[in-house]
């Protein structure tokens, strides 16, 4: 065999042995949230719904030959714990990153990652967000590296307001929010949306506590009961909302609650039959709609784990990424990122699309009401209540879609 020839063929080999490695091996994705404090319980179910739909996505191979492994990490909610996690994450090469508890862990976590991928060129990260919703992580904080799975909170609002702007009888309502970058933009919204759709609707106070740290909410109660209001308005999640919501009850406040994460772990049972009817959440799915799929992941998981699945963004994250390898051909960050970029796939609630010019996921909006089983309208409950989500309306994705101000910088394309 000639010199020429020799190379040619080391060269061959070379590239045949690189491109059959990329579509093949495991892929690891660090789930960097809280295992620890008061929402360890919320950080349970979530870690648990992440192996879920990664053991699925393997036994369905999403991503062809390629597997996933889920990487817990325990960032106590801490923006500058989650920076620490995020070195060792690094150390680790791990090179996907999925959070979704905190919108302020988010903003340091999508900021270090641009930082590292500038800095380091071939070793790039990703960042799965899943559930944190702050508008400005798809407006002016917006990153190529950065992938939005949930609806954004100016997008809940949005629909949340289109329906109270049709039930008249709202006349006052309470925002209280927790006091970060995603409660404030909630508060915003709320006072915004309903100026625009309902301005007869008086806000009758407002009001912002420390994130996970309130475990008394009697004299928030207090307030909204002195205040008069008929309608609640907050985004508060895990402990947060069902120590809220259980402060509510015990005071026996009537009022509707209109809520972001009614369905996360602990406010179930904080409810219990004394929400049915007045109590309201705004979702992108829901496993009682007929017209959403995922049923079966549902029953799976509850035999599993004795729980329940709520954070289908999980099955949506290793969708896109399945398709996203498969489309790129390999596991490359950089590769993936530029081919999940406008990608339309079919998830649980139908087909969405990842837009390409700020990297939030569009999809339907779901309102919902909290209420009794019947097997029906709501087949399936939520913490062993006997009390479920039911569909009050869905919005199509274009109708909750909001414009954004990202002017994404691109890295060179592969």
């Amino acid at each position: 065999m000639g010199t020429r020839t020799a190379i040619s063929f080391a060269l061959a080999a070379a590239f045949a042995s690189s491109a059959a490695f990329a579509q093949t091996g495991t892929v690891k994705v660090a789930w960097v949230d809280p295992l620890s404090g008061m929402m360890a319980p919320l950080g349970q179910n979530m870690v648990r719904s992440w192996q879920y739909a990664a053991d699925l996505a393997n036994q369905q191979k999403w991503a062809g030959d390629v597997k996933f492994e889920v990487v817990p990490f325990d960032n106590k909610l801490s923006p500058q714990e989650s920076l620490t996690v995020l070195k060792s994450i690094i150390d680790q090469g791990i090179r996907y990153v999925a959070q979704g508890n905190g919108s302020g862990v988010a903003i340091a976590l999508a900021d270090a990652i641009q930082k590292h991928n500038d800095r380091n060129p071939g070793k790039e990260i990703v960042f799965l967000n899943y559930a944190a919703v702050d508008p400005s992580l798809t407006n002016e904080k917006c990153s190529f590296w950065h992938f939005r799975l949930d609806i954004n909170a100016d997008m809940k609002m949005e629909a949340l307001t289109a329906f109270m702007a049709k039930q008249q009888n709202i006349k006052k309502v309470y925002l209280i929010n927790q006091d970060y970058a995603f409660g404030h933009s909630v508060e915003k919204a709320a006072e915004e949306y309903l100026k625009q759709k309902r301005p007869d609707i008086q806000i009758v106070g407002k009001d912002r506590h420390p994130l996970a740290q309130v475990r008394d909410f009697a004299p928030y109660v207090a307030k909204i009961k002195a205040a008069g209001a008929d309608t609640i308005i907050t985004g508060n999640w895990g402990a947060d909302l069902a120590l809220m919501v259980k402060a509510a009850n015990d005071a026996g406040l009537t009022a509707n609650f209109y809520t972001y994460y009614a369905g996360t772990t602990g406010v179930p049972t904080a409810m219990g039959a004394s929400g049915a009817n007045r109590v309201r959440q705004v979702s992108y799915w829901h496993p009682n709609d007929p017209q959403v799929k995922g049923q079966d992941i549902v029953e799976g998981f509850k035999k599993k784990f004795n729980d329940d699945y709520y954070t289908m963004a999980t099955y949506t994250a290793f969708k896109m990424l399945g398709d996203g390898i498969k489309k790129a051909k390999s596991t490359e960050p950089l590769r993936v990122a530029y081919a999940m970029e406008g990608l339309k796939f079919t998830s649980l609630n139908g087909e969405v699309e990842m837009r390409a010019t700020d990297h939030q996921l569009q999809q339907p909006v779901y309102i919902s009401t909290w209420s009794k089983v019947d097997g029906k309208a709501v087949k399936y409950d939520q913490e062993n209540t006997g009390y479920g989500w039911k569909t009050e309306a869905r919005l199509d994705s274009y109708v909750a879609a909001q414009p954004t101000s990202c002017q994404m910088k691109r890295p060179a394309k592969p």
